[in-house]
């Protein structure tokens, strides 16, 4: 198969920032004493792509309660997002080697404030065509809009696009669109079941190793 484009994921593929969302959101359910432990959190946020605030709601928090958090919880990750390097190992490397060989451009989950936070720093963002954040489509992964979007503005048929994925939901929005996908497990779905993945990959720079 010739790929001559690639969708890449961004929080837990290019940049290591689940951690930080699993602090803030731990934070602000523990506001309302609610715990929330890495498997609550790999299970519904990066396998089933739904809200963590679900938790709360089924404890009968009430709505204006969980709107607060969320907002508190949006400046709290902001927050987080400024304190360190948060580009992964192998990263800068791989985007500019294939930088001009093949089309890049990234689809995430992250809302375009943190989207803007994050590559403050990395410098990623002069390696990609387009970037699609969460205001730009309406259903957010596992849903396939967001891949489905990205193909229609990439302008290339579906069996010449690659999606690199670290997550369940990921995968299932990549399938879902009609599209490839290599998955990079991370250390919060390194358990999960990847079995729809066309390869699973051991870091990012094992790309290298069958792109080109």
């Amino acid at each position: 198969m010739i790929y001559r484009y690639i969708f890449w994921d961004n929080d837990g593929v290019l940049v290591d920032t689940e951690r930080y969302y699993l602090q803030a959101s731990r934070e602000a359910l523990a506001r309302v004493n609610i715990e929330l432990s890495n498997e609550q959190f790999a299970e519904i946020s990066l396998a089933g792509g739904r809200s963590i605030f679900d938790i709360a709601v089924a404890s009968g928090i009430p709505e204006q309660s969980i709107a607060d958090l969320k907002e508190w919880r949006y400046r709290r990750y902001a927050e987080l997002l400024e304190q360190e390097e948060i580009a992964l190992d192998g990263a800068a490397d791989v985007l500019k080697r294939l930088h001009g060989r093949l089309g890049m451009a990234v689809v995430t989950s992250s809302q375009k404030y943190h989207f803007e936070i994050i590559h403050r720093r990395t410098g990623f963002l002069d390696y990609f065509d387009f970037c699609l954040t969460r205001e730009d489509y309406t259903r957010s992964k596992p849903s396939a809009e967001p891949y489905l979007m990205a193909l229609k503005q990439c302008g290339h048929a579906a069996e010449n696009v690659l999606v690199i994925e670290d997550s369940p939901r990921g995968l299932k929005a990549a399938k879902a669109a009609g599209l490839a996908c290599w998955v990079i497990p991370g250390h919060h779905t390194s358990a999960q079941d990847f079995a729809e993945a066309d390869r699973v990959l051991f870091g990012i720079r094992d790309v290298m190793q069958f792109i080109l």
